[in-house]
Formats: C-alpha cells, sequence, structure tokens
C-alpha cells in the first residue's frame, strides 16, 4: 500500500457574533497528472500493487473478458521502466490483495472467474521465487484490503460470494501465522487503505449497495482498541467543514500519500469516478482530519484500479495511479501509468 505545503490557503470564515452561515464556495482545485511508461504487460483492472524500496509491483488482475492474470511486473520511477518478475503461482485472478514486510511482497485472496479464493502467497524478490504461505484464516474472498506497518502484514473485510465481511487478522511472517484482531468499523467490500506514520486508513467501499461512510484510523501501538473512528467521507455533521464532501464516498478507488498528506481518487459510485481528495493527517492537537477536492485524475473516469507512492521523480510527485477500467469489456481493461504532483497547476498535455 508517499513532504510540501498544500498549495491552497487557508479557508477563512467570517462570523458575525449571531451566526455563521456554512461556506459553499468550492476549495481550490489544483494538482497534475503527469503520464509515465505504460504497464508493459497486459491492460488490466483488479491488479494488486505493493511496494519495496523505491519499486513498485504490479500483478494479477482481469482483462475484462475471461482473462485473469498471474504475471508480475515491477517499476522503477528513476528510468521509468518495467520488467516482468516472476509470475504468481495458483490460479490467476483479480480483486485480490497485497502488502509488503521486511522486504517481501504478499498476494491472496480474489476471483478466478470461478472460485472465490483464500491462498496466499510470497514473494522474496531478492530471490524473485514465490512461496505459498498459510492460507487467510478468514475463508474465501475477494474485494478485501491489507497493509503492511512494521514487521506485520494486516487484512480484512472483502465479499465472500453472499454477503460482506468485516473481519480483521495480523500476518506475522517469522511463524507464518494470522492472528484474528477484529475490526470496529461496518462490513464492507471494495475499500482501500493507506498508512503514515506507523499508522493505517481505511475508508470507503460498500454494502449491500449502500457506500460507507465510516473512516477509522488503526494503530498497532495502542494499548486499548486499535481502531479510531475518524470524521465521516460524507456530509453527515452539523458543521460547515464537510458541506462539500458529495463525491468522497465510493468503491474500488485507489490512494497514496505524498508527503504529509494522501490521496484517494478513481473508484465508482453508480457510475465510474475520477475526482481526487486531499487527506490532512489528524495533527494531534485537534487540527487536521480534513478532506480537499484537487484536480481529477487526467483522463476518463476510472474503476479497479491501483494506487502506490514512491520517492518524487521530480520535486512534489510520487503518488502513483496505474492499470484499471473505464467501462464492461476488454477495450476498457488499462495499462496506463501517471504521477500526481499536488502543487502543480493542471495541464493536460503532460
Amino acid at each position: 500500500m508517499k513532504h510540501y505545503t498544500p498549495p491552497y490557503l487557508p479557508l477563512i470564515v467570517l462570523c458575525s457574533a449571531l451566526s455563521c452561515e456554512p461556506s459553499n464556495v468550492s476549495p481550490l482545485q489544483s494538482g497534475n497528472w503527469i503520464t509515465r511508461a505504460q504497464l508493459n504487460g497486459s491492460a488490466r483492472s483488479e491488479a494488486v500493487s505493493f511496494v519495496i524500496g523505491n519499486i513498485a509491483y504490479i500483478g494479477t488482475g482481469w482483462d475484462g473478458l475471461t482473462t485473469r492474470f498471474t504475471d508480475f511486473w515491477k517499476y522503477d520511477p528513476v528510468t521509468d521502466l518495467w520488467s516482468e518478475v516472476s509470475s504468481m503461482p495458483g490460479p490467476g485472478r483479480s480483486s485480490a490483495i497485497a502488502f509488503s514486510v521486511l522486504g517481501h511482497g504478499y498476494v491472496g485472496t480474489g476471483f478466478d472467474g470461478i472460485n472465490i479464493l483464500s491462498d496466499f502467497y510470497e514473494l522474496d524478490t531478492a530471490m524473485n521465487i514465490w512461496t505459498r504461505i498459510a492460507d487467510y484464516p478468514g475463508g474465501v474472498r475477494y474485494e478485501a484490503v491489507a497493509f503492511g506497518l512494521g514487521n506485520f502484514g494486516y487484512a480484512g473485510t472483502g465479499f465472500d460470494g453472499n454477503n460482506a465481511q468485516k473481519d480483521f487478522y495480523q500476518y506475522d511472517p517469522e511463524k507464518n501465522l494470522w492472528n484474528d484482531i477484529g475490526f470496529s468499523g461496518f462490513k464492507r467490500y471494495g475499500a482501500l487503505t493507506f498508512t503514515y506514520n506507523n499508522k493505517a486508513y481505511l475508508a470507503t467501499g460498500v454494502n449491500l449497495g449502500v457506500m460507507q461512510a465510516d473512516f477509522w484510523q488503526f494503530d498497532p501501538s495502542s494499548a486499548g482498541s486499535k481502531w479510531t473512528q475518524l470524521r465521516n467521507i460524507s456530509n453527515t455533521s452539523t458543521e460547515a467543514y464537510d458541506d462539500l464532501y458529495t463525491t468522497i464516498e465510493r468503491t474500488n478507488g485507489s490512494a497514496f500519500v505524498e508527503g504529509n498528506h494522501a490521496f484517494l481518487s478513481t473508484g465508482d459510485n453508480v457510475s465510474n469516478n475520477n475526482t481526487t481528495w486531499e487527506y490532512s493527517f489528524p495533527d494531534g492537537n485537534g487540527g487536521g482530519d480534513l478532506w480537499n477536492q484537487k484536480t481529477s485524475f487526467e483522463g476518463p473516469p476510472t474503476t479497479g484500479a491501483v494506487g502506490f507512492s514512491l520517492a518524487p521523480t521530480q520535486t512534489g510527485g510520487g503518488g502513483f495511479i496505474a492499470t484499471g477500467r473505464t467501462s464492461n469489456g476488454q477495450a476498457s481493461a488499462s495499462d496506463f501509468l501517471r504521477e500526481f504532483f499536488p502543487d502543480q497547476q493542471e495541464n493536460p498535455n503532460d
């Protein structure tokens, strides 16, 4: 599952002594998407990604018709080049999950076109060798979420073919064991996660056709409950800060971290989405935990893409979105890669 100064000015609200009206002025939108080298492999959506060092790995996924992939590719942002690595064992799959821990990548679960899966595999990137590890203990599922923090991997939520799930497990690579840690939020699938300062964040997703607005922070070092609920990602309060939160909710979106902000983009909510939102992390003093809209993802509305964070190729970049689809069918499966620069003005020609 990627330090700059935000390009927008603080919003100043002038209140009378008696009342303060919510602002309906759109936030300043900025940021520029730059096209990078296309994936050398087949175009796809519902792939997975993880990062080791400053190299991103992308694999599995679906061509939009009948083919689900096992191939894996790595991307070097310094050279802007893709190269193939060993293909993943097991059946080709889409809507799987992945994380990285201690220099190894982990991929599992998903849907092979017929069966929903619970198998899991480890990639030793130094040796370029895959090894099967303990299956995901919560049973078969797809459209779950996963992340790595410290020496452990974490995975949970998803859809088992009949119901949305909310179980969550910690994976210990040294012992090859999964431990139940639970999740305090609602059931969901198609959610997303990102990590920052040794904490993870979980947002979005859907259950029974209802987009989920609750937003959660996971702190593995917490002595009590490790899940803390943050402000909702839709306009559910009586305060003005969330009046413009109209397009954050989604499923199958993608996210990345640049500097001290997270960014959420692509996905779908009734229809495919390309809106991009910037998240300010809680500062520990009651500030932050707020969203501001940025320049929409460049290109048509896209769902089923992957997001990842690398060192910036230029000052201010380092967040990437790759692959995805724009409509049903093979022609819409994508091999694009774009990097986001939140401090730049939009330029559709780069």
